[in-house]
């Protein structure tokens, strides 16, 4: 049996990004084997594709702070023999990181890799048997295709496919407000959210909103007193926040790996961007969506209400 190992460890988004290279690759070669090392909070999203027979989690951003602990280097031992315990035909890392390429580097298998004008940490590089050439300024979901199908040797065709199912709805007109992320600058403003959940709160919707730290949580607090029939969720697992957002009747987020899972469900979607380019790292999908601002553009009410319409009615 062909035995293919990827290496896309985090973050989130990334990790989403990665599931059409997946599909392409169980397609391209029926049949074989596919297993995936990933740090252990984003588990659960590998595990939800199909196609994945195996999910090596890793620990680099819980080690790294606790390097001085016997058990910390019992766990790396543990997950090196892990990733041992079998040759690979394949090892593909389309992290492009010095601690992914080390992974990698440790691996049994073929290596590939960025080359040094591909990659963002060109060190790494050097660590791989084979480097192949993909454009920096693509969407990271065609990066992440590029290099796989040059490593496994087929032609890359048609829309991405997540290869994942969306849940049965949750309840009509259930909408999850994606507040939360993880660098400031890409927040909306919360007046601009309770303007928001009040238009669909009109339109008989009911407006979820979910968190995943408590200052996200304190920010969910505010926004559902301003929010007439607002639902605040605690903290949640990532699987079950994933069942809600691929069962969700519409999702509208800014720039956070949740809004890309939206995009992997098909779930009609709105997604704000201020500080980023959603070219490079935008939600892309076969699902309804409107991608609204951009790098230094901060979207107002009147345009999201417009495109939250649009995809309701």
């Amino acid at each position: 049996m062909t035995e293919i190992l990827f290496i896309k460890t985090s973050s989130l988004g990334d990790v989403v990004h990665q599931l059409p290279a997946i599909t392409d690759a169980a397609r391209a070669n029926p049949g074989a084997r596919l297993s995936w090392v990933v740090e252990e909070a984003f588990a659960p999203l590998a595990k939800l594709h199909p196609a994945v027979a195996e999910v090596i989690p890793v620990a680099t951003r819980r080690w790294r702070n606790n390097l001085f602990r016997r058990r910390t280097w019992r766990e790396i031992a543990a997950f090196r023999a892990r990733l041992r315990a079998k040759a690979y035909h394949c090892v593909i890392d389309t992290q492009g990181l010095l601690r992914s390429a080390l992974i990698a580097a440790d691996s049994r298998g073929q290596t590939h890799g960025y080359d040094t004008k591909s990659i963002r940490e060109p060190l790494a590089s050097h660590l791989y048997a084979v480097r192949h050439s993909v454009p920096r300024n693509m969407h990271a979901v065609a990066r992440n295709r590029s290099l796989t199908s040059l490593a496994l040797g087929y032609s890359v065709a048609g829309d991405p496919d997540y290869g994942l199912t969306p849940s049965p709805s949750i309840a009509p007109h259930t909408v999850v407000l994606l507040h939360g992320t993880s660098r400031t600058s890409k927040e909306w403003d919360e007046g601009k959210w309770i303007g928001l959940g009040d238009m669909l709160h009109r339109l008989g919707c009911t407006v979820v909103l979910p968190s995943g730290n408590e200052r996200e949580h304190a920010r969910s607090v505010r926004l559902a007193a301003g929010i007439s029939g607002s639902r605040v969720l605690d903290r949640r697992a990532l699987g079950e926040v994933a069942a809600l957002i691929g069962s969700a009747s519409l999702v509208i987020g800014v720039d956070t790996g949740l809004l890309h899972l939206a995009s992997a469900y098909q779930v009609p979607l709105v997604a704000i961007f201020k500080a980023t380019d959603p070219a490079l790292t935008g939600p892309v999908g076969q699902g309804p969506m409107s991608v609204i601002g951009g790098m230094g553009r901060n979207p107002e009410l009147a345009e999201v209400i417009a495109a939250a319409e649009k995809l309701i009615r």
